[in-house]
């Protein structure tokens, strides 16, 4: 049998939420197996070293893969756990191209980006397939059709369609507003699907972006200058929460038509999914939370924790009013809040800031969550203002601190490259019993994800835990500490690891549950 694929691609211009459309169309087709592909163009061949100013969250699977952050949206909207081989990148590709070059299985030939490049691609894809048993394989090709640097995959595309294999190909654009006029401007759409023509592909679903729902006259002549029939342009307005997206979709019958377009069966029941959508835009109570980092200019850095404090809200009926504070500035007012968290990040940029917001909910009974470097700085904290070791800190923030709480990992001393070296993926932890670890989880072990170097100082756990601060989670051995905790506060916890990122809308992250409960009392 043909292998069966959904390609998504992105035109006029980025940002418009490919992601977030290609994990709405997994979940129409949840009763199917579907293994998500995400192309990306850059030469990083993860995006382990990028800031995520350049490039939004870095998402962590459970095999230890750095990951574009769409992946987060595959996760949490398709119930499933991605591989890190499902994100190619064009260093993936080029790197192993060269490498079977210097290796001689091209010798005698001239190695070229066609056939050699492509050919990698499309076999990689097909590898994915097989060795996943997919039933259908969703492949989302990052940036827009133009771009040079995602040319290669455009290009694949269009072999794999000549192969017999069997394809939609969904095309998402922009329909803007002019307030001017008052109307909605096709050109950009029937300009985009030109450029896909020129690459010799012919979309089969349009799915227009617009900032209200997609008016019957633009549907009309987008259909036809675009060489597709009017059930086959979807609109995709701005909505309050992209967790409603795949209803609207459903609503617009997309699942009938990728049906009939892929001649598959299926049955999509999204009863339960809208009554947490529902629970999302009418909550019965709001709190306040402080999101206390130093990349608050670009809410895509802590784009999972933002989802899981939204899953958590759905199953409690509260919206969490998130606000970003920005740690580089120290004279902040934080008494408005209901809870403060303290995310991950690297370097020393905004450190003091964190730690002035841990205090202030240490010694005020506020609702406290530290999440990787949240929970070094937690033990920065303690040291310094309950054990009294002035000038305690991270080696990362200070290499010459006469206490030294954080620490490398003993494995990364030596390390030199930067790219997939830390302590990443799924990794098992031992929770310490009569503890609130032990009670919220309800089991002595359990499994995280990881994206570390640093690990509080095992030289100061014992005078840590003497003053009072209780590490309810370590590695099995115990020689690593993955969760700290404070007895007599309302919610004071802290993970090495990162529980945003298993967080799903179905089923939310526990530690994000008591933390917003928590903000209730």
């Amino acid at each position: 049998m043909p292998r069966k694929w959904i390609v998504v691609t992105g035109g006029v211009l980025s940002g418009l939420g490919k992601g977030v459309v290609s994990a709405s169309i997994g979940k129409l087709l949840y009763d199917k197996k579907i293994i998500p592909i995400k192309c990306d163009g850059y030469l990083n061949v993860d995006p382990g070293t990028m800031n995520p100013f350049e490039h939004g969250e870095v998402f962590v699977l459970e095999d230890g893969g750095e990951v574009d952050m769409d992946f987060g949206h595959y996760e949490r909207f398709m119930n499933i756990s991605a591989k890190g081989d499902w994100n190619l990148t064009s260093g993936k590709v080029f790197g192993k191209v060269i490498s079977e070059e210097r290796q001689g299985k091209f010798l005698g030939k001239t190695v070229q980006i066609i056939p050699h490049v492509t050919d990698e691609i499309k076999k990689q894809w097909r590898e994915i397939y097989d060795k996943e048993k997919a039933e259908i394989g969703l492949i989302e090709i990052g940036g827009t059709v133009g771009d040079i640097e995602n040319t290669i995959y455009f290009e694949a595309v269009r072999q794999l369609r000549l192969e017999c294999d069997e394809i939609v190909i969904i095309h998402l654009t922009y329909v803007p507003l002019l307030s001017c006029v008052g109307e909605q401007k096709t050109k950009p759409t029937q300009q985009a699907v030109s450029l896909m023509l020129q690459k010799g592909l012919q979309p089969d679903i349009i799915i227009c972006r617009s900032k209200t729902g997609l008016e019957e006259k633009s549907r009309e002549k987008i259909a036809l200058f675009c060489n597709v029939k009017k059930t086959e342009v979807i609109s995709n307005p701005d909505i309050s929460t992209v967790y409603e997206l795949p209803l609207i979709f459903k609503a617009q019958q997309l699942d009938l038509l990728l049906k009939e377009k892929l001649k598959i069966k299926t049955n999509t029941d999204l009863t339960d999914w809208s009554n947490l959508v529902d629970n999302i835009k009418h909550p019965k109570k709001t709190v306040k939370i402080a999101m206390c980092g130093k990349y608050t200019a670009l809410r895509d850095a802590y784009i999972s924790i933002t989802e899981a404090l939204i899953h958590a809200g759905a199953h409690l009926s509260i919206k969490p009013e998130l606000e970003y504070i920005e740690t580089s500035d120290k004279d902040v007012d934080l008494s408005k809040y209901d809870g403060i968290i303290v995310p991950g990040g690297f370097g020393k940029r905004g450190s003091e800031g964190k730690i002035y917001a841990i205090k202030y909910a240490r010694e005020n009974n506020v609702p406290f969550l530290g999440l990787c470097l949240g929970m070094q700085l937690a033990v920065v904290e303690y040291a310094r203002n309950v054990l009294g070791l002035k000038g305690a800190n991270s080696s990362e923030m200070d290499p010459n601190t006469k206490y030294p709480v954080v620490c490398l990992l003993p494995d990364q001393l030596n390390v030199k490259d930067k790219g997939a070296t830390m302590r990443l993926g799924a990794q098992k932890i031992k929770l310490k019993k009569n503890t609130k670890a032990m009670e919220f989880f309800n089991t002595e072990k359990i499994t995280k994800r990881f994206r570390h170097r640093l690990e509080i100082n095992p030289k100061y756990v014992e005078d840590l835990t003497n003053a009072g601060l209780i590490f309810s989670g370590t590695t099995v051995d115990e020689k690593i500490m993955q969760l700290l905790e404070l007895p007599n506060h309302k919610f004071f916890m802290a993970s090495q690891f990162h529980p945003e990122l298993t967080s799903k809308l179905e089923e939310p992250e526990i530690l994000f549950l008591e933390f917003l409960r928590a903000t209730l009392k």
